[in-house]
């Protein structure tokens, strides 16, 4: 029984599983979800955001996504600022996903999720 015939199908395949796979990495945004413990005492008030499906409030005044980091009031440099996220009823994934890469962008920020309310 000759083998040729089934290492020529093989090489077939392993020649087009290789070429129509990619190689690419996918981004990763970090995230930290609220959980319970115990508090922290500081001088600096977190800042609150409330995403929506199509609305961003940066402690209670409307902003546009994009224009998000010039909204950011400035930190002391004490280390990272915490932001307190939270979700309305109805916002997806990808809105949230677009919503962390722009505070990805904004240096001493500490997002954290807190869910939809």
């Amino acid at each position: 029984m000759s083998l040729t015939s089934l290492i020529d199908v093989i090489f077939l395949l392993l020649l087009f599983f290789m070429l129509t796979s990619t190689f690419s990495r996918f981004a990763e945004v970090e995230l930290t979800g609220a959980t319970a413990g115990t508090g922290q005492l500081s001088d600096v008030a977190p800042l609150f955001l409330r995403l929506a499906p199509e609305t961003v409030t940066l402690n209670g005044e409307a902003v546009n996504l994009e224009a998000l980091p010039e909204a950011m009031p400035e930190g002391d440099g004490d280390g990272a600022r915490v932001l307190l996220v939270s979700l309305a009823e109805g916002v997806t994934s990808q809105r949230l996903t677009d919503l962390l890469g722009v505070l990805r962008s904004i240096p001493g920020i500490a997002p954290t999720v807190l869910g939809a309310s």
